[in-house]
């Protein structure tokens, strides 16, 4: 079955000029299947492919045998008989040459990509002065591997709202989107990659995929060094900007120091491996790049909660007013990078706040709670003879 990082890939690869008869041998299907998917707007079911009845027990161990560096189909149908298999030897051949086109790229993952194909992204980690107290940091740091021109962005988490933000920011910073974002296989984008098997990514990372238009893809496990341009500038990163700057008013204050860093020294280097000044090199690759969406990809936290019977949300140590009608039901919350809470039902906002900590109190909106207050306040008034008569 074509899966949804199947589809997003495709739209991709059809938008730089691919052949569809290529996307599909990547992908070990036929033409039609890719042909199909694009018409519905969708990945589609896909069965076996005919004539390979007897191999179809087989072909997770023939994968496997291929992604190890196994393409001798000589030994491959040795192996496979020795394991019970009684097809044909031609079956075996005419199930693996599709899938030589996927050979070459094992063995040249590491040479120069053409300008808007490919940016790595990956994140580093260093203790430094933040506010005059010893810090460890997060960075995220996306680099183009065509001009060596990165964007780094420092914060305090590498989860995945993080990540997502880090990536929208570089998208920003080089004013476009490649063909593909090769992650490194963190939770945050690869829920599970098994050796010889397709990644399986995370919905929100392939949704982000979708939306900026790249196709995802994920380092081979034992194989990080298909993303080495990317973990060489994390190197850099530490060990010349935090080098130059060794503390900082607030993260904020990183951030532009950064930015400012960025240009200043990054972008005006020489390379050592192309002998080119990134900037320039730059040049050549941004009209490659896709042009970014109008809206922009919200990248912010979003949970569940169930207002409590008061008519108050728990949001990270601290409680917040919601209005009374929605007490004991299910909300959504929305927390952007600036510390801002939104509440929805549905659609619809309800609330919104700002986060502070909880040894600053509770946060109360008086509107929200005036019906219940009305409730609360409302006493029974009875006739005085009521208790005469008891006494």
């Amino acid at each position: 079955m074509l899966r949804k990082e199947d589809f997003v890939m495709i739209q991709a690869k059809v938008r730089a000029g691919v052949y569809q008869k290529d996307i599909a041998a990547e992908l070990g299907v036929h033409p039609k299947t890719v042909s199909r998917a694009l018409k519905r707007g969708g990945g589609a079911q896909v069965g076996r492919p005919r004539g390979f009845a007897r191999l179809a027990p087989y072909m997770e161990m023939v994968d496997r045998l291929l992604t190890d560096g196994v393409w001798n189909a000589v030994v491959i149908f040795g192996l496979l008989h020795a394991q019970g298999y009684r097809g044909g030897y031609s079956q075996l051949k005419r199930y693996i040459q599709p899938k030589r086109v996927l050979q070459a790229s094992r063995k040249t993952v590491r040479f120069e990509t053409e300008p808007g194909r490919q940016m790595q992204s990956d994140w580093g980690e260093t203790t430094t002065v933040v506010g005059g107290v010893p810090t460890r940091v997060s960075f995220i740091v996306n680099t183009l591997s065509y001009a060596r021109r990165m964007h780094v962005w420092a914060t305090d988490s590498q989860d995945a709202e993080h990540t997502y933000e880090g990536i929208v920011r570089a998208f920003e910073y080089f004013g476009g989107a490649p063909r593909e974002v090769l992650v490194d296989n963190q939770k945050s984008a690869v829920l599970e990659h098994r050796r010889g098997e397709r990644p399986r990514f995370n919905p929100r990372f392939v949704d982000l995929a979708g939306h900026y238009g790249f196709a995802p893809r994920a380092c081979q496990r034992g194989r990080a060094r298909t993303k080495g341009k990317d973990e060489r500038m994390v190197g850099y990163v530490k060990h010349h900007f935090f080098v130059l700057h060794r503390s900082f008013e607030d993260v904020a204050h990183l951030n532009q120091l950064l930015e400012q860093w960025l240009k200043d020294v990054a972008d005006a280097r020489v390379h050592g491996t192309v002998k080119e000044i990134v900037a320039t090199r730059f040049e050549r690759e941004a009209p490659q790049l896709s042009s970014l969406p109008v809206v922009r990809y919200d990248t912010a936290y979003r949970e569940k909660r169930i207002v409590g019977w008061d008519a108050y949300i728990d949001v990270r140590g601290n409680r917040y007013s919601v209005p009374g009608h929605l007490a004991g039901q299910s909300v959504t919350i929305r927390i952007s990078f600036e510390d801002v809470l939104v509440v929805t039902e549905g659609e619809t906002i309800v609330a919104e706040h700002r986060l502070r900590s909880r040894h600053q109190g509770w946060v109360t909106v008086p509107e929200h709670h005036a019906a219940l207050w009305a409730e609360t306040l409302h006493v029974e008034r009875r006739a005085l003879s009521i208790y005469e008569e008891v006494a």
